[in-house]
């Protein structure tokens, strides 16, 4: 689709070129018109003309992919849901019913599975909706939703241990994509932890730093960490787009983060709310 979009594109720009080129040298040197500003008028008519039928070469393709691709990530959306939720409904029903160890750890297995899926179902739902719709801003006390994550995180990870200093502190914010900001964070900290699976988390003065003990990264790859892509260790799961997310989400609402690390030493992400801070909605 692309290649006939740009093969199109330089053909009518080369003929339009040709067009004007030969139009005003026969003008000029043929018939010796020499009334500048209807000639200048002409020209930028056709010139204007001419623009927006390359404008409309190039975007009609572009928004009907883009539509079509949103069109599919819905449905499959919708179809998704389903199975989802038939998981879910009849894991927790098994539980009651099965006793042996081993079964219930495989179905603590399946459940947690489940867990995961629903979580990227939700994230891949936040971003289209982000693509068709305003982000719902709203009012939360910060540390209420870092335990909330805290506890969903404990679920998914329960040989991970969790530290909390947590300060309340009202912020006006997009909640869905901090929840994502936030989950992202703490799902790093354990990925690249080494051998102590534990995460520090502090909420101070709107300051919240999320520290692990794990690998490390050296000056080269902080000075990269936030490339789209980037992996300091290519060995782990992923695509490499988490902290390029949380940077885009942070610079579009104004929330300063900075990242210390030192190899085999741990990483700390600090992420400064100050300036997202509101009044508490019952004051």
């Amino acid at each position: 689709m692309f290649y006939h979009l740009k093969r199109n594109i330089f053909i009518y720009y080369v003929i339009t070129t040709l067009l004007f080129t030969g139009g005003f040298w026969y003008v000029d040197s043929i018939t010796k018109f020499n009334h500048f500003y209807v000639l200048s008028a002409v020209v930028l008519v056709l010139i204007v003309i001419s623009a927006v039928v390359i404008s409309k070469l190039s975007t009609e393709p572009l928004e009907e992919y883009a539509t079509n691709l949103e069109e599919l990530s819905t449905n499959i959306l919708h179809e998704l849901n389903l199975p989802v939720a038939t998981i879910k409904t009849n894991t927790q029903m098994l539980q009651k019913e099965i006793k042996t160890p081993k079964a219930t750890t495989r179905l603590k297995r399946i459940e947690t599975a489940s867990k995961m899926i629903e979580a990227y179902y939700n994230e891949l739902d936040y971003m289209i909706t982000r693509q068709t719709k305003h982000e719902t801003v709203e009012d939360i006390d910060l540390k209420n939703l870092i335990i909330q994550r805290l506890e969903f995180m404990q679920s998914l990870y329960p040989y991970v241990k969790f530290t909390t200093l947590l300060e309340s502190f009202w912020i006006k914010i997009d909640k869905i994509g901090l929840q994502k900001v936030i989950d992202n964070l703490i799902d790093n900290g354990i990925k690249y932890s080494k051998d102590v699976y534990q995460i520090d988390i502090k909420l101070q003065n709107g300051l919240l730093c999320i520290e692990d003990r794990g690998i490390g990264m050296d000056e080269i790859a902080l000075l990269k960490v936030f490339d789209r892509y980037y992996q300091s260790d290519s060995s782990m799961p992923g695509f490499g787009i988490g902290l390029s997310t949380v940077k885009h989400f942070c610079d579009e609402n104004k929330i300063k983060i900075n990242i210390k690390s030192k190899q085999n030493n741990g990483t700390a992400l600090f992420l400064n709310f100050k300036g997202k801070k509101c009044i508490h909605p019952t004051l």
